[in-house]
């Protein structure tokens, strides 16, 4: 028997605000990749080096945390609203499955600099370009304001996002129409039909909590519930065995409630990347985690969320658009913990500092419609080239 060989697959890793994730076309996969959604995931596991027992991803181009253990799939839209279809799968770090449920916000931000490069979409050689994005997994519109110098995406610049090391350059994003409507998965933007959720949670016990389709299925509570100041850092909880377990348990049953899973088990085995549970609190000062002072004057709420089982070293991107949905709608957990109420604009502390996020919402007779979210981001590309794995 001849020995098994490696293949070379056309691939980009770049980063998005503060995930980075390894990038491709439809078309850079094996033709029977393309076909069959079990060959493609089991060559996604292999590229990120998952299931991998050590936590580590030595065997492979993720970096083992919720944040950098991403895939991206971007191709030419079938819409003609749209110049580009995304797909995005979170990989799980210790078990064989690729979590294509959701999106992920800050890897939004990459979207139109790649499909730009690799000559997807059309761009002025200076200025602005507008890339319009098709989130397949959500089905939602993503418009991107992407600058461009001298025939080419302007990588580097000025803007500074806490949670990123370098500056680089403005992308704006705008997440229309964030909020879910009947037909998506999950429901309506409140899938229960209730602003506010008293639930019972076995082992935990009743919870107050949020339950919002915006940006990602997303789950607020009051970071006083779990026993949070709501200005911890990493540290802090995710060498807490027991209390992540709880997060999971409340994770999991409020994922039911929302439609999304049959039974708990079901969202803490094959869903673990939707929906997301964050904690909220009033501001307090805090020092974050590259040791930058946060004031509490500075900050409008404190938000922390959990992604694969773990805090998030900062925000995730759906995470600020719910944040922003939240907090422009009266009665809801978010708004209830703003200073005057609901907001078209917050300004959150996370771990790694602040952000400012916003969005247009409106009560109709028939409910709330947010027509948008808005937010700013960066992306650069870190390489470009071939990716190996091993031959299907």
């Amino acid at each position: 028997m001849s020995p098994q060989q490696q293949i070379g697959i056309k691939a980009t890793y770049m980063r998005g605000g503060t995930s980075k994730g390894v990038f491709f076309t439809p078309e850079d996969l094996p033709a029977p990749a393309q076909r069959d959604s079990a060959l493609r995931d089991a060559i996604m596991l292999r590229v990120v080096g998952s299931p991998d027992p050590y936590g580590k991803h030595i065997d492979g181009m993720g970096g083992a945390t919720s944040s950098t253990s991403k895939v991206v799939l971007v191709g030419p839209s079938s819409r003609p609203d749209c110049d580009v279809d995304y797909s995005f799968g979170a990989v799980s770090i210790d078990t064989a499955v690729v979590d294509w449920s959701g999106n992920c916000g800050n890897l939004t931000a990459a979207v139109g600099p790649f499909a730009i490069t690799r000559g997807l979409v059309k761009a002025p050689s200076e200025g602005v370009a507008v890339v319009r994005i098709w989130q397949a997994n959500i089905g939602k519109k993503i418009v991107a304001h992407v600058p461009m110098a001298g025939g080419q995406v302007q990588e580097l610049g000025d803007f500074e996002l806490d949670g990123v090391t370098f500056p680089a350059a403005e992308i704006k994003l705008e997440f229309l129409d964030p909020g879910a409507d009947e037909d998506s998965e999950g429901g309506a933007m409140f899938p229960t039909g209730n602003m506010i959720d008293q639930i019972d949670i076995p082992g935990v016990g009743t919870v107050e909590a949020t339950l919002i389709n915006a940006g990602n299925p997303t789950i607020f509570i009051d970071a006083a519930t779990v026993g949070l100041k709501g200005n911890e850092l990493q540290d802090a909880v995710n060498s807490n065995a027991e209390f992540l377990a709880r997060c999971e348990a409340i994770r999991a049953h409020c994922a039911v409630l929302m439609g999304l899973a049959s039974t708990a088990a079901e969202a803490t085995e094959k869903r673990f990347h939707t929906p997301k549970l964050a904690f909220a609190a009033k501001p307090l000062d805090y020092t974050s985690s590259n040791g930058k002072f946060v004031a509490a004057a500075d900050i409008d709420i404190l938000v922390r969320i959990m992604s694969m089982g773990k805090l998030h070293h900062a925000m995730t991107g759906t995470g600020a658009v719910a944040i922003a949905v939240a907090g422009a709608i009266s009665g809801t957990l978010v708004s209830r913990l703003l200073p005057s109420g609901s907001s078209a604009a917050v300004r959150f502390g996370h771990p790694s500092g602040a952000l400012s996020v916003g969005a247009q919402a409106q009560e109709t007779p028939d409910g709330w419609v947010v027509t948008k979210a808005v937010m700013s981001r960066s992306a650069r590309r870190l390489m470009a080239g071939e990716v190996f794995v091993p031959a299907p």
